[in-house]
């Protein structure tokens, strides 16, 4: 009898330690946060949706359903989505992060509807902030029931004394007053001819106040800088506010050494929550500071490429077109660039395998640009080269994005800010070969969505509307503006996120949720891949995830 006892005992205590054994298999991991009851779109080669994630130091550990993510792992902190949707981190592939924050300090004449209303903002706003120099941006005549390009008069009835710059919302026209035109020397004897600019002349050849393309530089350069303690607080106004929209990241598309070592400080003191991809702005000098510095790809801060610009804007008239303008009889724009020199710089940064990123609106832009990226890259590579907005591009040109590996970076706001008076810029045949966002991603299976902000809204709820609907937000034009070039959801989803990566070297560590990457989520009310599109406007961000911190959410503001 005691040694059946026994055997009984030894045999619970066998069963107790296999019970142990198993039990600690099956000990939840701690990890840093938990993302879960949500629609996980990962946008990974399997396009899988998942419900939870997983996340520590960073990084995503673990992608999959509910529960066996809530079984496997712990966490101090967990977020319930409520059944919203995680995306990968919306990313803004072109815009002016810098040019915004600084822009913030400024008068405010985006949706003027008249000069008269753009002067008066001015005004108001020295009232609130005097300074030295008046400046403004965001004024457009195409808003005016005139459409004709201001002079100074008003200005200087407003400001006789007092120096006055206003930029054009697309940042390539001047409209300036005769105190500032003084101090530049512009009212002195004959009026310098610009190389890429044009300084506009009354009928008797005196300076109307407008400077278009590089005659803007005639007066931008002798404009002190804001303060910088002012600068430091706008520019961090500015990320609050791209934070709040889901962006986690921005490639700022032209910034001097300088700026990029004053967004690297904030970087190392921890103030910059926002991925920058910082683009060199072109010059002998800066390049040289490139390539002396060499390659930067790291967590919070790229340095790979240089930013040209071939050609103006379309709606000052400085974009370069093959045609004359259909609206400006003998005039085909301006080309902001020497072609030798461009082709002797961009020579250099292949050397170097540095990344080259061209301002290009008109045809002719995009046709020179890409002769000389063919000259140089001799079929397809991995350089990544760009050709920025691709607004009008002849058919003969789209198969060479294609074929040297070039990158189109568009902006889908675009499309739908200048629908109402491009056609009459370009005619009706030639306005069919504009805004073919549908047409250069099929040439490359790929293209990187931005807003260029300022000159649109930061907004990526109007960028995602834009490309899918082609109408702008008030529903117009039914069907859409040239339809047939509106991306897929999905298309334009990647476009903000993945191919945003691709485009700046970070594929493998953003673009998509998957074990490995950086935990960068955008998290929506509502599936952007199944509502109306017009719909997104109407949908919600609540929260902005950075390598696994929520530096935005709803909840708390």
């Amino acid at each position: 009898m005691k040694r059946k006892t026994q055997k009984v005992c030894l045999g619970l205590l066998g069963m107790a330690g296999m019970l142990c054994w198993v039990g600690c298999s099956f000990q939840s991991e701690p990890v840093d946060l938990i993302v879960h009851n949500g629609v996980v779109l990962t946008l990974d080669g399997a396009n899988t949706v998942a419900q939870a994630v997983a996340v520590d130091s960073g990084r995503v550990v673990a992608v999959g359903p509910e529960r066996a993510i809530l079984n496997k792992y712990t966490a101090e902190r967990a977020v319930d989505l409520r059944g919203g949707v995680l995306t990968p981190g919306l990313m803004d592939g072109h815009a002016h992060l810098i040019g915004y924050a600084d822009g913030l300090l400024e008068a405010n004449l985006f949706g003027t509807t008249s000069w008269e209303a753009a002067v008066e903002r001015v005004v108001q706003q020295q009232v609130q902030w005097p300074s030295e120099w008046a400046v403004g941006r965001g004024w457009d005549q195409n808003d005016w029931d005139s459409q004709a390009f201001p002079d100074r008069t008003l200005l200087d009835a407003a400001f006789p004394d007092q120096p006055v710059a206003l930029e054009r919302i697309d940042g390539h026209a001047l409209v300036v007053n005769s105190e500032a035109l003084r101090r530049a020397g512009l009212l002195r004897g004959t009026v310098p001819v610009v190389e890429g600019g044009e300084v506009m002349l009354d009928n008797s050849g005196v300076p109307t106040g407008v400077l278009i393309d590089n005659a803007c530089g005639l007066v931008s350069a002798i404009i002190p800088p804001h303060p910088e303690p002012r600068r430091l607080k706008a520019l961090m106004e500015a990320q609050s506010n791209l934070l709040a929209h889901g962006i986690i990241g921005v490639t700022d598309a032209g910034l001097s050494p300088t700026e990029i070592e004053r967004i690297d400080a904030l970087q190392k003191s921890g103030q910059l929550k926002l991925r920058v991809n910082a683009l060199v702005s072109a010059s002998d000098e800066n390049i040289a500071w490139l390539v002396g510095s060499g390659q930067r790809i790291e967590d919070m801060l790229v340095v790979n490429g240089v930013k040209f610009y071939m050609d103006g804007a379309l709606g000052s008239r400085g974009a370069l077109l093959r045609q004359p303008y259909s609206d400006r009889k003998g005039w085909f724009g301006l080309a902001t660039q020497r072609e030798t020199e461009f082709k002797r710089q961009i020579e250099t940064l292949h050397g170097h395998g540095l990344q080259v990123a061209t301002h290009c609106i008109g045809d002719s832009a995009t046709a020179l640009v890409l002769d000389a990226y063919a000259d140089v890259l001799e079929g397809p590579n991995d350089l990544r080269w760009r050709i920025e907005h691709a607004q009008v591009v002849s058919e003969d040109d789209v198969a060479r994005f294609g074929g040297y590996s070039v990158i189109p970076s568009v902006q889908p706001t675009h499309a739908t800010s200048d629908m109402y008076w491009a056609g009459e810029r370009l005619g009706r045949s030639r306005i069919r070969r504009a805004y073919a966002y549908q047409e250069l991603l099929q040439a490359l299976g790929m293209t990187a969505l931005g807003t260029d902000f300022p000159v649109e809204d930061i907004d990526p709820r109007k960028t995602f509307a834009a490309a899918v609907a082609r109408m702008d937000a008030t529903g117009y034009p039914v069907g859409g503006f040239q339809p047939e070039n509106a991306l897929t959801p999905e298309q334009a989803l990647r476009g903000m996120t993945q191919w945003v990566a691709l485009a700046q070297f970070q594929e493998n560590v953003l673009g998509t949720i998957e074990i490995g990457k950086w935990a960068d989520f955008t998290w929506m009310d509502r599936n952007w891949l199944e509502v109306d599109a017009q719909s997104v406007h109407n949908t919600r961000i609540h929260g902005t995830c950075i390598a696994g911190e929520w530096c935005y959410l709803e909840s708390e503001h």
